[in-house]
């Protein structure tokens, strides 16, 4: 497709029409647009790529506690679960289901 375009804007560059210098314009103008649509596009990713992946706000590395907090606002664990895991996190294991110390 690409090449199909160069060659066209080749053979319209060649022809002589008597205006502009034989059409060597088509291809400026091509060039222009691939030139600033290639500018637009590089300022858009480096505006994402500083913004931290399209404002997704995520911390890489989260605190566990924080972590585990939050999944419990969010309902995604029940407040048993919260209870062992923080415990676990904390250092101390929890007692086990069905054994007597």
């Amino acid at each position: 497709m690409s090449v199909d375009l160069t060659m066209f804007a080749l053979l319209l560059a060649d022809s002589d029409w008597g205006h502009m210098d034989g059409g060597w314009w088509v291809v400026m103008a091509i060039g222009m647009v691939l030139f600033w649509g290639l500018v637009i596009v590089g300022v858009a990713w480096l505006v994402r790529e500083l913004a931290g992946r399209g404002g997704s706000g995520l911390k890489l590395r989260q605190d566990p506690l924080e972590l585990l907090d939050r999944r419990l606002a969010e309902g995604t664990i029940s407040p048993e679960d919260y209870r062992e895991r923080r415990e676990i996190l904390a250092g101390s294991s929890p007692p086990a289901a069905g054994r007597e110390e």
